[in-house]
């Protein structure tokens, strides 16, 4: 049990959002106070991750990576791994441009997990070696923290709890070794801004893991926040994914809608063609009630997946025709439009398996809704029967769907009774 928590701490405080069962003993604590004096004296010649023509170099592929021009950003991680390939930097980035191949489908695909994981493996064996000849190399340690930290994130979704509880403590390790050099950039802040601000997080959401929380970081949430939007505007490397987890921050845990609709804004503009942030910002917008803009973005994205595009499918689908749905009934009025809007939504959830709740659910509801407006009685009690077996009991979908069907329920003896009138009628 105590593993158990461990590993769901690790977990969570790299970004993982799930608890998992576990059963090594923890580690001692680890100190990550806010560090961002640079050290002393360090050597960092030959260290990549600060070289300014390196990051001249590699600005369109970072720009590539996130805006799903992969192959790219690979050519160039590729020309990069040709000059330096002791150095774990070129298969990290080639591990990352893999990362972002998956993230579309909510981590779920796993067409990709065997590249992905040789990468980040590639990049934790140069990382060592590296670190091995220099317990001072801090750029080996941000490469380390990273690689064990995104592979404990996807062996943990894939339920290898071993694997990505051993990773994790490997990353949490790592990212104390590194601190030191957080004055020289604002790419070390990264790691240390997420344990800050998910430390406190993970207290007060999981109340169990609160003993386990001693042998850990205890975390800072302002601190962490602080960090976060200063790698976020001012790293090169980890800027893209500070703000994804600022953008998420500010939404599910901070509730600050607009600051969110306002990241998310920047990053479905300056990566256009990036479906995981056009179907975030169409979700603020239509949160924010910014109604136009949402439908605006749904359309691109439907667009974008007729034409096939790459990180375009059921789920962005999914977002883009409920959104829709939603505008056609209560914007336009237009129920036949809303209607299939709504259909085209169930199929999408259908084809991904995601049919428990959400945007399923209130299609199938507001399919309901439509076809009861339009006297449809089988239509309606179709969808609401598919409503009642879906929602979690007493909730409001659930109790709208019971109330209908209670409502159209036919009377036994009625119905015995038409057809009694019926027969003699046909006799």
């Amino acid at each position: 049990m105590r593993l158990y928590l461990l590993g769901c701490l690790l977990l969570l405080s790299l970004g993982a959002w799930a608890q998992r069962p576990d059963t090594a003993r923890p580690a001692g604590q680890i100190n990550l106070a806010n560090v961002d004096v640079a050290p002393n004296a360090v050597d960092i010649s030959g260290w990549l991750l600060l070289d300014k023509d390196i990051q001249t170099e590699l600005e369109g592929a970072v720009q590539n990576i996130y805006n799903f021009k992969h192959d790219r950003a690979e050519r160039q991680f590729r020309s990069l791994r040709r000059r330096y390939p002791n150095h774990p930097m070129p298969y990290f980035l080639l591990g990352l441009t893999t990362w972002w191949k998956i993230m579309p489908s909510n981590i779920t695909s796993q067409q990709y997990d065997k590249v992905f994981l040789a990468y980040m493996d590639t990049a934790i064996t140069r990382g060592e070696d590296l670190y091995k000849r220099d317990k001072k190399n801090y750029e080996a340690c941000f490469f380390l923290s990273a690689a064990y930290g995104f592979s404990a994130r996807l062996n943990a979704e894939r339920h290898n709890w071993r694997k990505a509880t051993v990773h994790s403590k490997n990353a949490l390790n790592y990212l104390e070794k590194s601190q030191e050099a957080n004055g020289l950039s604002p790419e070390f802040l990264f790691g240390q801004a997420l344990i800050n601000y998910y430390a406190p997080w993970i207290s007060d959401t999981y109340p169990l893991l609160r003993p386990v929380l001693l042998f850990f970081p205890k975390g800072n949430k302002q601190l962490g926040l602080s960090q976060l939007r200063s790698v976020a505007a001012n790293g090169f490397y980890t800027a893209p994914e500070a703000r994804v987890f600022l953008m998420k921050i500010l939404q599910n845990q901070e509730n600050k809608p607009d600051e969110a609709l306002a990241l998310a804004r920047i990053m479905a503009t300056t990566y256009p063609d990036n479906g995981y942030f056009q179907r975030f910002y169409a979700l603020m917008s239509y949160q924010v009630g910014d109604l136009n803009e949402c439908e605006r973005v749904s359309r691109d994205i439907l667009d974008k997946i007729n034409r096939g595009m790459p990180g375009y499918e059921g789920i962005s689908g999914r977002y883009a025709t409920y959104f829709l749905g939603s505008l056609m009934q209560n914007q336009y009025k237009d129920l036949n439009k809303a209607k299939e809007y709504y259909q085209r939504c169930v199929v999408f959830a259908e084809s991904t398996n995601d049919t428990k709740q959400g945007f399923y659910l209130y299609a199938l509801l507001n399919l309901g809704r439509i076809a009861s407006k339009q006297n449809d009685a089988a239509a309606a009690t179709r969808y609401y029967k598919e409503v009642q077996q879906k929602a979690e009991r007493k909730s409001e979908a659930y109790n709208e769907a019971r109330a209908y069907l209670k409502k159209k329920k036919p009377v036994v003896g009625a119905d015995s009774q038409n057809g009694e009138k019926t027969s003699k009628a046909k006799r």
